[in-house]
């Protein structure tokens, strides 16, 4: 019995030792090429004759935009995260708590929704920002953001907001509160986790997403981290690819920020907000 553990403990590292070096080698390498002098790729983790160089030049405006890239898509991330948390965590509450005509063809068109290709709307997408005139707008992105989390972010917090139990409502209703109230002294507290799992979903999707900022958005002055460093390096006779992995590692840090300030949410369970005060 103890050597079967054994041998599952090792496979289990080893597995796990893979998975980490598939996920950490492509981070690491375009760190080692954001250091790299010149303009080409390194074909090594660690360059021979590292430089700062390149994070030096982003911020220079005769270079790039890419502080301006970099604001955009933080307004972006801050407003859409917001929006995103207060549609969501409404949304999933009264799923799970109330009973409704439609609900169930809700959650099911929401489940439908949630498997449909981003691509497959552009077109449509295209259409209603002309026609509502908010096209090249940061507007049209974050309604754009917060709408397309809706449904799979409903899922997550209608699951998270079952397993909270109902007693707590009944308990704050004898007492006379009313049901927002309930939803933000009772609920919320206790769900703090899937709330920060949410925020940093939706934090993260403006620094992600090309494909519809490259579309609603076309003057230079509004684009985003994406579409900028795409089109520094997409130029004729400019592939400066280090710098392109300059500017790459800097657009991860708000989120590791993010993520670090949040960790502690993510491992707090159903701990806090449970007491009657």
């Amino acid at each position: 019995m103890k050597k079967q553990k054994r041998i599952n403990l090792a496979i289990s590292y080893v597995i796990l030792t893979l998975a980490s070096i598939i996920i950490l080698y492509p981070m690491l390498w375009v760190v080692g090429t954001s250091f790299n002098p010149g303009r080409t790729i390194t074909s090594t983790i660690i360059p021979s004759n590292p430089t700062f160089i390149h994070y030096k030049n982003l911020f220079d405006l005769t270079i790039s935009d890419y502080s301006l890239w970099y604001v955009n898509t933080l307004k972006i991330a801050f407003i859409t995260m917001a929006l995103s948390v207060v549609l969501v965590t409404i949304t999933g509450y009264v799923f799970s708590r109330y009973r409704f005509v439609g609900r169930k063809n809700s959650l099911v068109l929401f489940l439908v929704l949630q498997m449909v290709p981003q691509f497959v709307a552009i077109i449509a997408i295209y259409v209603l920002l002309n026609m509502l005139n908010l096209l090249d707008t940061h507007t049209a992105l974050i309604l754009l953001y917060a709408g397309g989390a809706i449904p799979m972010n409903t899922y997550l917090a209608k699951g998270y907001f079952d397993t909270i139990p109902k007693e707590l409502d009944e308990a704050a209703r004898m007492d006379g509160a009313g049901h927002l109230r309930i939803f933000w002294q009772i609920i919320l507290p206790l769900a703090k986790p899937i709330v920060a799992t949410i925020a940093l979903f939706n934090f993260m999707g403006p620094f992600n997403d090309f494909i519809l900022a490259s579309l609603v958005l076309r003057s230079p002055e509004k684009q985003t981290l994406a579409v900028g460093l795409y089109n520094m390096i997409s130029k004729q006779f400019d592939n400066n690819f280090t710098l392109f992995a300059a500017g790459a590692v800097l657009s991860a840090l708000p989120i590791v920020i993010l993520f670090f300030m949040f960790q502690r949410y993510f491992v707090s369970g159903l701990t806090a907000g449970g007491t009657k005060g």
